[in-house]
């Protein structure tokens, strides 16, 4: 079977929705709440599955070429914060995501209460084979930028 544009481009966008769906697994199953880079890495994501969904639609050229361009950029953040996590270069100090969801503004108020701490920028909550959520996503992205250029050089 000889893989062409539109497979190509479902591969890729349905790849992109695959590491969506597990970073969202990773925040609400294994209670492991994303950092601003980790959430800045899902934007290009959901930018991804939106392109593949608008290149099967309307079959245009350029979309498999925007679809790159989405993976290598979460690709690119995905090389940057895996670099802050081994320190390799800084980050803002506040770099947190936080959360006051399911607090009141009576709690926000009150000095005595406890607000949830916010995951850091520089910290691995998960590794795999030594190689962070984050370094995966950078690997991965860019396997996914080689199949959406795969899909945009294709002439069917």
């Amino acid at each position: 079977m000889e893989i062409n544009r539109r497979m190509a481009t479902l591969i890729a966008g349905l790849g992109s929705a695959a590491m969506l769906a597990g970073a969202f697994g990773f925040q609400i199953i294994g209670g492991l709440s994303p950092c601003h880079l980790c959430l800045l890495q899902r934007w290009p994501h959901a930018a991804a599955v939106l392109i593949m969904v608008l290149a099967l639609a309307t079959n245009w050229r350029l979309w498999p070429w925007l679809g790159a361009i989405a993976a290598l950029m979460t690709a690119g953040i995905g090389v940057f914060h895996a670099g802050v996590e081994l320190g390799w270069w800084e980050y803002i100090s506040s770099c947190t995501q936080g959360s006051i969801q399911g607090l009141s503004a009576s709690d926000l108020l009150d000095p005595t209460k406890a607000l949830p701490t916010a995951p850091r920028c520089d910290q691995i909550p998960w590794s795999f084979a030594g190689i962070s959520m984050a370094g995966w996503n950078a690997i991965i992205s860019f396997g996914l930028a080689l199949v959406w250029l795969f899909a945009a050089t294709r002439r069917d």
